[in-house]
């Protein structure tokens, strides 16, 4: 029986034993899942053993596909990177670019499984049926971008390479994997699970395809979405700027934030917004199956990078109290060298700012300080001085140190770069999050700011638009469909159709929404069973202590705690959980 959309078969690989073999995908779990960050879940429920080391040899590291990958649907060029995380010990999955993910497809897999842990630095070389295992001592300790360059000339361009730097080496709980130079896997220290098997890189090739029922009729009609969903006017921002334009539509939103979230907006962003950063534009790329081309390379001084994406200059900029463009860049490609997420990064260094000129404790870096900022990434990747704390994150330092008021996290995950006091629908779809902090799950600012559908500072109806943004988001990630396909959120006949195209199965828009809830519910079932539950789905005191400075529309707001805990129990009403935040056993083997 022919299988379209899917390859039938999970590569494991054994890194222990050097060995690689194969077997047949759970397809009851891909009919429940689909694939990408659904089916990892669902693997790594069944597979990962409850409360085992995230950096020890029982962990795993699973990079999944969807049936669209491989196809001509647009924006489903993604990968799904996921394991236990040592940021938050919760599950983990990234989201990562560029093309990886076809070529994994294309080698004949949907599913790679990393196990064990190697003696020896080692580097893993797949070639569609063929798994070769290479010592990479010589690599070790050189930058992600380094190593890449290294193998690159090795192995040529028909490879794609997924690598790390001295943050996953070193093991830090911000470290990223990187793919193809300048995409990353970037959350909750999913490059240290990597380092942790001592294993500097993977390059993969394919020379096989994905067959689909129809060929000639599915293409014809992917063509047809393509101009009807994608190739919009109001998607001409992410060719043009790409999430650069959020500068300006979160500044005016009031949810930009600044000096480490003290207010929604900077005075000075048109010294750093799309418009000055597009001017040292030097080329365009986009990724695999992509119609809209996001990626910016821009070139300032002797500081590359392709981006700067929002967050990172959120970060590197307002949220440091730095107005140079130079630096952003600088800071963005020393992480992605370095091999640690630029969020975690960046939000850790900036409240160690404000831990310093609170007199609380000495970080020697102080708000504005650009050069020591680029310093201290290094520091923080290679451990060294105070950066050997501060690589664990903000909980772990806070915690230490002081300052967990103001340490912008939820469950040990660093804060993304949206102030909550400007919409309340993000401070619960943070608190809520599987992962830790995200706006992945449930972006709230279409609703309270963009489109300023829902009235953004009250506490009424929340939990159900979190509900149902995150619900459409766990279908579309689970599909590996790029969030910048706009169109397709609540679009679940859409989502149905593009399955019912490539796999030739009658899926309905139904059951795409059923696949929502059942990805968020075995999420939670993942992290219940690590022992997480309402005190762990909570906010910083910052946001309900301190009224939002500034000038912006949410300045003088704060989330009162009331507030929150009437969003937190409507979202458990809603997803059928108890008071308490934990799901039933019934619902629990429903999903399973």
């Amino acid at each position: 029986m022919t299988i379209y959309g899917y390859q039938n078969k999970v590569l494991r690989i054994d890194l222990k034993e050097k060995k690689a073999s194969t077997e047949p995908l759970r397809m009851d779990f891909a009919k429940k899942y689909i694939g990408s960050k659904g089916l990892a879940i669902r693997y790594m429920y069944e597979e990962l053993k409850p409360g085992i080391d995230p950096l020890g040899e029982d962990n795993k590291l699973f990079l999944t596909t969807g049936p669209l990958t491989g196809t001509p649907v647009p924006c489903s060029g993604k990968l799904s990177v996921a394991a236990k995380s040592p940021a938050t010990g919760t599950m983990n999955d990234c989201s990562i670019g560029g093309h990886v993910g076809i070529r994994i497809k294309f080698a004949g897999y949907d599913m790679i499984i990393f196990e064990g842990i190697s003696e020896e630095p080692c580097y893993v070389v797949i070639e569609d049926d063929k798994v070769e295992f290479f010592d990479a001592s010589d690599l070790w300790g050189m930058g992600s971008h380094d190593a890449e360059a290294v193998l690159a000339d090795k192995y040529g361009t028909d490879y794609s390479i997924m690598s790390i730097g001295p943050g996953g080496e070193k093991l830090s709980n911000m470290a990223c994997i990187n793919s193809d130079y300048y995409r990353q896997a970037g959350r909750g220290g999913i490059g240290a699970v990597m380092g942790s098997k001592k294993m500097k890189a993977v390059l993969i090739k394919g020379t096989g395809g994905v067959k689909v029922p129809d060929i000639e009729n599915t293409t014809d009609k992917i063509l047809e979405i393509l101009h009807e969903d994608v190739l919009l006017e109001d998607n001409t921002f992410v060719f043009d700027e790409g999430t650069t334009a959020f500068l300006e539509a979160c500044g005016d939103g009031g949810i930009v934030p600044y000096k480490n979230f003290s207010q929604g907006n900077d005075p000075e962003w048109e010294k750093y917004n799309g418009s000055v950063l597009m001017q040292y534009r030097e080329g365009k790329r986009g990724c695999g199956s992509c119609g809209l081309g996001c990626g910016n390379f821009l070139k300032i001084g002797d500081a590359i990078c392709e981006g700067p994406e929002y967050e990172t200059i959120a970060v590197a900029g307002p949220n440091a109290c730095i107005t140079d463009p130079e630096h952003i860049v600088k800071f963005n490609e020393v992480c992605d060298n370095m091999g640690v997420d630029t969020i975690s990064t960046g939000d850790t260094i900036v409240w160690a700012m404000e831990m310093t000129e609170k007199g609380i404790h000495d970080f020697g870096i102080r708000f504005g300080e650009a050069d020591k900022m680029i310093e201290m990434v290094e520091k923080i990747a290679r451990q060294e001085g105070v950066g050997a704390d501060l690589s664990r994150g903000v909980k772990y330092c806070s915690e230490k140190y002081g300052g967990t008021d103001f340490a912008m996290q939820v469950k040990g995950l660093e804060f993304p770069q949206y102030e909550p006091r400007g919409s309340w629908g993000m401070a619960l779809s943070y608190a809520i999050s599987d992962r830790g902090a995200c706006h992945m799950r449930a972006y709230a600012p279409n609703e309270e700011v963009f489109a300023a559908s829902i009235p953004p500072y009250t506490s009424e109806g929340k939990g159900e638009m979190v509900y149902k943004l995150q619900v459409s988001n766990a279908v579309k990630f689970s599909l590996c469909i790029c969030d910048f396909w706009g169109t397709l959120t609540y679009n679940y006949e859409r989502m149905a159709e593009l399955m019912r195209l490539v796999t030739g199965d009658d899926w309905t828009a139904d059951d795409m929404f059923d696949v929502g809830v059942r990805v968020i519910n075995i999420g939670r079932a993942f992290n219940q069973r690590e022992g997480f539950n309402r005190a762990h789905d909570t906010i910083p005191k910052r946001l309900v202590k301190e009224a939002l400075g500034g000038e912006g529309p949410a300045a003088g707001q704060k989330i009162p705690q009331e507030a929150f805990d009437d969003m937190l129990d409507q979202y458990y009403e809603v997803m059928g959980w108890d008071k308490n935040g934990m799901m039933p056993e019934e619902l629990i083997q429903s999903i399973l």
